[in-house]
Parts: structure tokens; sequence; C-alpha cells
């Protein structure tokens, strides 16, 4: 509260590669420093502070110091009072074994797994040779999945413990909807269920197969019945997926966003450079109804949203989302109002259409 009153606090990630000319660099990064300050180095400037202070009381002759007493004078005015209000943030070091990186046109490197791979979000020849067994790219879904399912890091929804399969389900054919009918140039109105519904019923065979594989698999969660055969050459496959919770959720559910750029939602929480990139392409009327839907059905809980779709603390925002309630390593910061940035992408306001 005190750091934040006045300035914004940043977060660095340090580490000891200096070199990033070739992808194979990256696996030298082991550990990440982070070390947090505000943009007017308050923290540091907080930390000289203390220090003189503790000068002035221990050494001796230090009250008569005249320069000790200006220095002091002149850090408080700018930190406040450290003695009273500490204001310290620790660096944290964390063995960092699998991660993504933007670079090189985006790269997951999973190396701490029983079958460990590299999985490149452009073509996979951009970024060979890599000192790991696979290098796969979005293109190699039949590898992909074979990845996930042999070091147990995904699940299918629908037998997921604690959650509303068809409801989620249902949700991921609304956005697919919605992308057709942006695309076609339908009036999706407030886009309310109704009117998707109708929509549905108007666009008929222009909707995509992963629609009509949810679809199958929602009806087999709704009343059973026969069990889908969607395999991963589906396009339907990775949208019924989840991760499994564990240590590697967060990064599984980045990697499935990549895998399912028609779950909006799913891209907003889990991967947020690549859903403000992709918004920015997206027809008026799909980021219209893509802000209000965030407004109105995920802002208002997040933290429940989020427990309800990929179960609770396995699956936080990833650092540097902009999430307003995430907990960080120096403690929970306070809530705030959601940022416009947060609704409806860095890039303004969109016309909402009818209201």
């Amino acid at each position: 509260f005190a750091l934040t009153t006045r300035d914004a606090v940043a977060g660095e990630l340090m580490n000891s590669v200096y070199d990033l000319s070739s992808p194979e660099r990256l696996f030298d990064i082991r550990r990440i420093r982070v070390e947090a300050d505000t943009t007017g180095s308050h923290v540091a400037d907080a930390r000289q502070l203390a220090e003189k202070i503790d000068r002035f009381k221990n050494e001796q002759d230090a009250w008569f110091d005249d320069v000790l007493i200006a220095q002091m004078i002149e850090l408080a005015q700018q930190t406040g009072d450290v003695v009273r209000n500490p204001i310290a943030l620790d660096p944290l070091d964390i063995d960092q074994g699998n991660f993504w990186t933007s670079h090189f046109g985006g790269l997951y490197i999973f190396r701490d797994l029983e079958h460990p791979a590299a999985i490149a979000a452009g073509p996979k020849e951009a970024v060979e040779p890599l000192p790991i067994a696979k290098t796969f790219d979005l293109e190699d879904r039949n590898a992909i999945a074979k990845f996930l399912d042999l070091n147990e890091l995904a699940e299918p929804i629908v037998r997921a413990r604690g959650v509303d399969a068809a409801s989620i389900l249902g949700q991921k054919m609304d956005f697919m909807l919605v992308d057709v009918a942006s695309t076609l140039g339908y009036d999706m109105g407030h886009g309310t269920k109704r009117e998707l519904r109708m929509l549905a019923q108007k666009i008929g065979s222009a909707l995509p197969q992963a629609f009509h594989g949810l679809a199958a698999l929602k009806r087999w969660a709704e009343s059973g019945g026969d069990w889908p055969k969607i395999s991963s050459a589906h396009p339907a496959y990775f949208y019924s997926l989840r991760a499994r919770p564990g240590p590697q959720a967060a990064l599984v559910n980045q990697l499935l966003s990549e895998l399912t750029p028609l779950d909006i939602r799913q891209m907003f929480i889990c991967h947020k450079q690549l859903f403000y990139q992709t918004y920015a392409q997206w027809p008026d009327e799909k980021r219209a109804f893509v802000a209000d839907y965030l407004e109105r059905e995920y802002q208002i809980d997040k933290a429940g949203t989020r427990e309800a779709l990929f179960g609770g603390a396995s699956m936080r925002e990833p650092s540097g989302a902009g999430s307003a309630e995430q907990p960080t390593p120096w403690g929970k910061p306070r809530k705030r109002k959601a940022d416009i940035v947060d609704l409806v992408g860095p890039w303004g306001p969109v016309l909402r259409g009818r209201k």
C-alpha cells in the first residue's frame, strides 16, 4: 500500500544468460531471480536510508555528522518513515526447469519431465537443433497429444473432477459461434443465449467441425449414450482438454490456449500476450462481444471462474498477466477495480453494439 499509493511496483527477471543469439542458449537458464522496486526506486532508497539510520544509531559521533544527517533527510523525503513503515521486497530465487519464452517466436521448454520436449509456436525448423529429445511445433497435433498423454499433463474436461463439463463445453461452442458470425457479418444482437441459439440455426453448415465435436461431447455429458470418438486429429480435440492439477498446470493451459485460438476466455486468462495480439485483428462485432463477456462473466469473479475451469490452486494467472488479485512473492496486493485494458485491450474502447 505504501509503495503503490504514489508509484508502480515492477519486477525484473534476472538470470545469468546474457547472449540469446541462438535458441539453444535458452537451455542455460536454470534459475531466475526476481528483483522488485518502484519505478522511482523507493525500495532501494529505503534500503539506503535504513543503513544510514543504523550508522546514525550505532557509530560513534554519527550524531555530529552533518553530511550523514542531510543524506538521511533527503532520502526520507522520498521514502517516508521507514522505521514505522518498513519498505522491503527481498529478492526471490526460483528454479525454473520448464518455461515459456516469447523469444524466437514463442517457445515452450519442458525439460524436467519423464518425456521432455520443446514446442515452438512457429515452424520448428526455425529453432532446431535444440539440446532436447523432441522438438515440435503447433502443427504436430498428434505428437503434442502423445507428449501430453505420456507425461500425464492433460485430462478430458468431461472426466475431470468437480467441473460442470457441459457448461464449459457450451461456452466454448458459443465462442466458436461468435467467431463465425462476426466473420460472416451476422448481427449478434446482445449475445444472449437465445440470440446465439438462433444464430447457430441460421449459420448451420458454416459452423466449424470443432463446434460439432464439442456438441457431441456436450450431449454425452448431459445425457450419456455412446462416447464420441474424437482423436487428436479432430479440430475439437484440444478444446476438450484442460491441464491436470499440478506444478505444470499454468504452462500446459497456456500451451492449450495456443492450440485452441477460438476459446477466447482461456486465451485471456492463460496467455494475455497472445490475446491482445489476436484481439487487434478481430472485427468490431467480435471485440464488442468479447469485451462485454469478459466484463460480465469473468471479471466479477475471476478466482471462482479459474477454479471452475482449471481446478483452483493448480491454476493461477501466469506471471505478467495483469491479474488484480494474484498473490505475489511479497504478499497479496490490494484488490482494484478492473482496468479497461483488462476488458477491451490496449487499443481503447470498442463499439458495444445495440444496448
